[in-house]
C-alpha cells in the first residue's frame, strides 16, 4: 500500500471514529427533558447527562498530549472507540438513571482522546500546504455532526424507543474498530514518558472545576456560591498547574506554545467563535420551543440545510486555505456571521421558520469558512514538537469557551426574560407572558452575539496571518 493510500485510509477511519464521538456527544441535548419523564428525575440531575460528559470529556483533553507520548496511535485510536462502544451499551440497557450516567461518563473519557489525535495525526501526515484540505475534512466531523443531532435525536425519540440513540451507534462504532484494526498505521510507536502525577492532578482539577462553574452560572446563576467558588479555585489552580509546565523540562502540557503570536491570536478568534457557535445551538431552540411552540424535531429540521451545506463547504474550505491563505477566509466567513447576528436581534412570534432556516444557512456558511481554517492556521505556526501540546490546547480552548458561551448567553435569556415579564405584568399583560418573555429575551441574547462577532473580525484583521506556504518541492505537492 503506498503513502497516498495509506493517509486516504487513514483519514477515512479518523473521520468516521471522530464523526460518530462528536455526533455521540451532542445527541442528547434535545432529549433531557424525555429522561426526566422516562427515569422521574429533576431537570437538575439530569442535566448531569451533558454536564457529567462535557466534564470527563475537557479534563482527558489535556491528557491527550501525554498519552500521544506515552502510546501508539493505533493504541489511543482504538482505546477511544472501545470506551465509545462499551458506554453505548450501558446507556442501551440501562435500567436506571445512575447506569445510563455511568454509561455517558465511560463514552466522554474515549471523545475527550479523538479530537487532538485526529488533528495531530493530519498535522503530522500531510505537509504544511496540505493541511487545509485535510483538515477541511476533518471539518465534517467537527461542525456536521452536532449540526444533525438534534434533528436525529428529535426524529428518534419521537418516533422510535430513546434507546436507540445508543443501539444504532453500537454496530457502527464496531465497524470503525474492526477497520482500525485493519488500515490504521501507526504515526506514532509510543514511548517509556513518565507521566507527572502531580500535573495529572492539577490539569483535572483546574480544568475540572472551570468547567463545572461555567456549565452551572447558566442555571444557577452567577451569585450561586458553588458556581463562584468552582471558577475561581479552578483559575488558581490552573495558574499552579502553569507555573508547573513553565518549570518542566518535559512538560505534561507545553503552554509555552502561547509564545507563539499566531497561535495565540488564532485561539483567541476559537474562543470567541466557539462562544458563538454554542450559544447558537442552545439559544436558538429555546426561541423555537418556548417562544413559538415548535417540537425538538421541528428545531433540529430546522438546523438540518444549513448543516448539509457546511459538511459540503467544509473540505472546499480547507482547499481554499492552502491556495489563499487563512485571512481572506475568516473575513469572508465573519461577513456572512455578523449579519446572520444582526437579522434575529429582533425576533418577534411572527418570524417565520423560513426566514429562520435561510439565516442560519448563512450562518453555516460564514463558520465553515472560519473554523477548521482556523485551527489549521494556528497549528501550521507551531513546530512540529509543539503540535501535539497545540492540539491538547486547542481543544481544550475549545471546551471551556463552549461552557462559557452557554453559560454567558443563558444568563443573558433569563435576565432579560426576568425583566420583560416584570414589564408585561406592569403593562396589565395576562396571556402569553411565557412565549412573549422568551421572544424578546431571545433577540437581546443575540446582540452580545453579534458584539462578539465584530470582535472577532478585529482581532482577525490584527492578527500578522500568513499567505498560502507554497510546496517544498514537486514531490509533496501531488
Amino acid at each position: 500500500m503506498d503513502q497516498r493510500i495509506n493517509k486516504k485510509v487513514l483519514v477515512f477511519v479518523l473521520l468516521l471514529g471522530g464523526f460518530l464521538s462528536i455526533l455521540n456527544q451532542t445527541l442528547l441535548n434535545v432529549a433531557l427533558s424525555k429522561f426526566m419523564e422516562v427515569f422521574e428525575v429533576g431537570a437538575t440531575t439530569v442535566q448531569w447527562l451533558a454536564t457529567g460528559f462535557m466534564l470527563v470529556n475537557g479534563v482527558l483533553i489535556p491528557v491527550t498530549a501525554f498519552l500521544m507520548k506515552r502510546f501508539s496511535t493505533r493504541q489511543l485510536f482504538i482505546s477511544s472507540m472501545l470506551l465509545l462502544l462499551i458506554g453505548s451499551v450501558f446507556c442501551a440497557i440501562a435500567p436506571n438513571f445512575s447506569i445510563l450516567l455511568i454509561g455517558r461518563m465511560i463514552q466522554a473519557a474515549g471523545a475527550g482522546i479523538i479530537m487532538p489525535l485526529m488533528m495531530s495525526v493530519v498535522m503530522f501526515i500531510f505537509p504544511p500546504e496540505k493541511r487545509g484540505s485535510a483538515m477541511g475534512l476533518l471539518g465534517l466531523a467537527m461542525i456536521f455532526a452536532p449540526a444533525i443531532a438534534p434533528t436525529l435525536s428529535g426524529f428518534v425519540i419521537e418516533y422510535v424507543s430513546w434507546r436507540w440513540l445508543f443501539i444504532g451507534l453500537i454496530p457502527l462504532v464496531g465497524i470503525v474498530i474492526l477497520l482500525a484494526f485493519k488500515y490504521l498505521i501507526n504515526i506514532s510507536e509510543g514511548s517509556k514518558a513518565e507521566l507527572d502525577v502531580l500535573s495529572v492532578i492539577l490539569s483535572t482539577a483546574g480544568f475540572g472545576l472551570v468547567l463545572y462553574g461555567f456549565s452551572n452560572a447558566g442555571s444557577h446563576g452567577w451569585d450561586d456560591t458553588i458556581v463562584l467558588t468552582s471558577i475561581i479555585v479552578g483559575v488558581l489552580v490552573l495558574v499552579l498547574f502553569t507555573t508547573r509546565q513553565l518549570r518542566a523540562s518535559d512538560p505534561f502540557l507545553n503552554v509555552r506554545v502561547f509564545q507563539n503570536k499566531i497561535f495565540t491570536m488564532t485561539s483567541l478568534i476559537n474562543i470567541i467563535v466557539t462562544m458563538m457557535l454554542y450559544a447558537d445551538m442552545i439559544l436558538l431552540p429555546i426561541y423555537l420551543q418556548d417562544g413559538r411552540g415548535f417540537t425538538a424535531f421541528d428545531a433540529g429540521l430546522l438546523l438540518l440545510p444549513g448543516a448539509i451545506i457546511n459538511a459540503i463547504l467544509s473540505p472546499v474550505t480547507g482547499k481554499w486555505y492552502d491556495r489563499f491563505g487563512a485571512k481572506p477566509l475568516f473575513v469572508i466567513g465573519l461577513i456572512f456571521v455578523i449579519p446572520s447576528m444582526w437579522v434575529v436581534t429582533d425576533l418577534t412570534e411572527m418570524t417565520s421558520f423560513t426566514y429562520l432556516m435561510i439565516r442560519t444557512i448563512f450562518l453555516r456558511i460564514g463558520l465553515s469558512f472560519i473554523t477548521m481554517p482556523l485551527n489549521t492556521a494556528g497549528l501550521n505556526a507551531l513546530p512540529n514538537n509543539l503540535v501535539t501540546h497545540g492540539t491538547a490546547v486547542n481543544n481544550t480552548v475549545r471546551q471551556i469557551a463552549g461552557a462559557i458561551g452557554t453559560a454567558v448567553v443563558v444568563t443573558i435569556y433569563t435576565s432579560k426574560a426576568t425583566d420583560y415579564a416584570g414589564d408585561l405584568a406592569t403593562q396589565g399583560v395576562t396571556e402569553g407572558i411565557k412565549e412573549l418573555t422568551s421572544i424578546f429575551a431571545s433577540g437581546d441574547a443575540y446582540y452580545f452575539m453579534m458584539i462578539l462577532a465584530v470582535i472577532a473580525l478585529v482581532i482577525t484583521i490584527m492578527t500578522p496571518l500568513k499567505g498560502p506556504i507554497p510546496p517544498k518541492s514537486v514531490e509533496e505537492a501531488k
